[in-house]
């Protein structure tokens, strides 16, 4: 078999060992990437108020539906749909033509009744009188009595149907009872308007200052509240929030907790009032309510920008000895002024990740840059 020349084989050799040297030489000459950079946090330990979230509405304090006193026809709708009216402000007015006839005529029945009653007043003053002089027998001295007793009743019973047909005349126009915002004019002028046993609703009048917020609440809600109220404190206040709002920066004070819990949803029913001066929150308003639960507690608090999801595990990027990226596992609590409170899985003293997640993985080196302990985003 032909075989290559000895002197042929010891150059393709050199060639060889040159080519592995260059390749070291290069391989030993390329940079090596730095490690990622990250910012990372100390863990935040701090006492926290443990309130609860909840949510509700908001309702008026009053609400009333207008309705006619007196049956007629409506000649003016006396007020602008929508606005604030104060207590005793005229609505609408019904035809008062005919209540001031009826007045009239009650009036001239008094004036007759009166008149009949000074007549037998008389009459059974000289019925008493012929009676001293055995001049009439004793039955009719009673009955000019009698009469006279009569008449002055029908003068009471004239009195008082004066006064009802008085109240038909006030009542013809319809005024607010409570001071509040108004609705829809249900009805226009030249309606006919019922009263009586079936009355027709005319508008709605609601209270608008103060207002009320309802909200439910679970049963540890419910213990925790009951817990940490006292007899010195019956009261603990409430922090209300609206959709257009951050956080909560409105207080309230409850004044009203239902006396059972719904068994079929486990819930009990709250109420706050809520002061309303610039007639802003209308009822039926959507409210986030935050309700404290008692004494503060100590608790762990991190960025939420640092919690990260593996299917339906939460974990965070802790740094490890030599500052190598490591993985934690962590239960999660509320959002407590803009910071995750941390169940378990971390300590004091941790130092987690909240900057540069995306570029690390477990075990890697990072290069830390170190930031402030995360603070609270300021009171809600």
């Amino acid at each position: 078999m032909w075989r290559l020349p000895p002197v042929i084989l010891a150059r393709l050799a050199a060639l060889a060992a040159l080519a592995a040297a260059a390749c070291t030489h290069e391989a030993a000459s390329a940079p090596v990437p730095p490690p990622p950079g990250v910012v990372a946090a100390p863990v935040a330990a701090r006492d926290i108020d443990p309130w609860d979230e909840l949510t509700g509405r908001v309702e008026a304090v009053d609400t009333v539906e207008i309705r006619a006193r007196v049956a007629g026809y409506v000649t003016a709708v006396r007020y602008r749909e929508g606005s604030d009216v104060a207590a005793g402000t005229v609505l609408f007015t019904i035809d008062p033509r005919p209540a001031q006839a009826a007045l009239a005529r009650a009036t001239a029945e008094l004036a007759r009744a009166r008149a009949r009653a000074a007549f037998t007043r008389a009459d059974a003053a000289r019925a008493e009188r012929l009676l001293t002089a055995s001049a009439i027998p004793q039955v009719e001295r009673d009955t000019a009595a009698s009469v006279a007793a009569q008449a002055d009743a029908d003068v009471a019973a004239q009195i008082a149907a004066v006064e009802l047909a008085r109240l038909d005349v006030e009542f013809t126009q319809v005024r607010a009872p409570i001071a509040g915002r108004t609705g829809q004019a249900l009805v226009s002028r030249g309606d006919y308007i019922a009263a009586g046993p079936a009355p027709t609703v005319l508008t709605t009048v609601r209270s608008i200052d103060p207002v009320h917020v309802y909200f439910t609440g679970d049963e540890q809600t419910y213990l925790r509240y009951a817990a940490s109220t006292t007899t010195a404190a019956p009261a603990r206040p409430v922090f209300v929030g609206f959709a257009d709002e951050t956080g909560y920066p409105h207080e309230a004070k409850v004044d009203f907790v239902d006396n059972r819990v719904d068994p079929a949803t486990g819930t009990i029913r709250l109420r706050a009032v809520l002061a309303n001066p610039a007639h802003r929150f209308a009822p039926g308003l959507y409210a986030r309510v935050r309700l404290s639960g008692g004494a503060p507690v100590h608790a762990l608090l991190v960025d939420d920008k640092a919690i990260l999801t593996d299917q339906d595990r939460k974990f965070v990027y802790a740094l490890g000895p030599g500052d190598v990226a490591t993985r934690k596992d962590v239960q999660l609590g509320r959002l407590v002024d803009g910071l995750r409170v941390i169940t378990s899985g971390l300590a004091p003293g941790d130092r987690v990740i909240v900057r540069g997640i995306q570029k690390i993985g477990p075990g890697m080196h990072v290069a830390v840059e170190t930031a402030p302990a995360a603070q609270p985003g300021g009171p809600t």
